[in-house]
């Protein structure tokens, strides 16, 4: 087996809370001061909050990084982990619903830092279309199948009301998205090749009440 397929099969062992865990590393590493030449696990664990034991068992799944007792190049790093992540190149999105949300998130400059690049925009708000946000002109959410796969979108960015989600969750999926970023405050049904990340903002505020309510509470480390 060559090191490339060794790579491969090591990223697809990752369960998805070490990924999660993967992306707070990015953060930490991405801020290193310039001058520091190693990075180790413990500060690591300290930025973000978890063991040092649980940074090692996730760095050691990405092949061999690092010496003991040295620490990690913060470079060498911020790539694997990137390698890992599946952001070691550019992925083109499109954004459906243009409302105060779907603002907010084209202003957010997060995406494009991380390899992401917002190419389409669509809603279906006649006062909406044709307006241009962030260099990008609104289109009418009925040419959402053609123009995504003309724009070689493959993920998609949904902030649509829930009652409309999951008409356009399946038009987005007959134009080949392969996976879809919802805000909307419903569990959309989707092919199972297709890749669905619900960020619903009032179970997570239920969920930071309940931390609140009951204390001091840390959820189980996840290998």
């Amino acid at each position: 087996m060559n090191l490339d397929n060794q790579s491969t099969e090591r990223h697809q062992r990752l369960s998805r809370a070490a990924a999660q865990r993967l992306s707070l590393y990015l953060r930490c590493v991405g801020r290193w001061p310039s001058g520091e030449d190693t990075i180790s696990s413990g500060q690591i664990a300290e930025a973000v909050g978890v063991s040092d034991a649980q940074v090692r068992r996730d760095l050691a799944a990405l092949g061999h990084l690092g010496q003991r007792g040295v620490g990690y190049d913060p470079r060498e790093l911020a790539q694997a982990i990137r390698t890992a992540l599946g952001i070691d190149r550019q992925w083109r999105a499109v954004l459906v619903g243009v409302g105060n949300l779907g603002r907010a998130l084209l202003k957010y400059q997060g995406f494009r830092a991380q390899g992401f690049e917002i190419v389409g925009l669509f809603d279906s708000d006649p006062a909406k279309l044709d307006q241009e946000i962030e260099g990008l002109r609104v289109e009418p959410v009925e040419h959402l199948t053609a123009r995504t796969a003309a724009l070689q979108a493959e993920l998609a960015v949904l902030t649509v009301p829930a009652d409309t989600a999951q008409a356009v969750a399946e038009s987005l999926v007959a134009a080949g998205i392969r996976g879809i970023l919802n805000f909307a405050p419903v569990v959309l049904k989707l092919p199972r090749q297709v890749r669905l990340v619900t960020v619903d903002l009032a179970i997570q505020l239920e969920q930071l009440a309940f931390q609140v309510q009951h204390g001091d509470f840390r959820p189980p480390e996840d290998d």
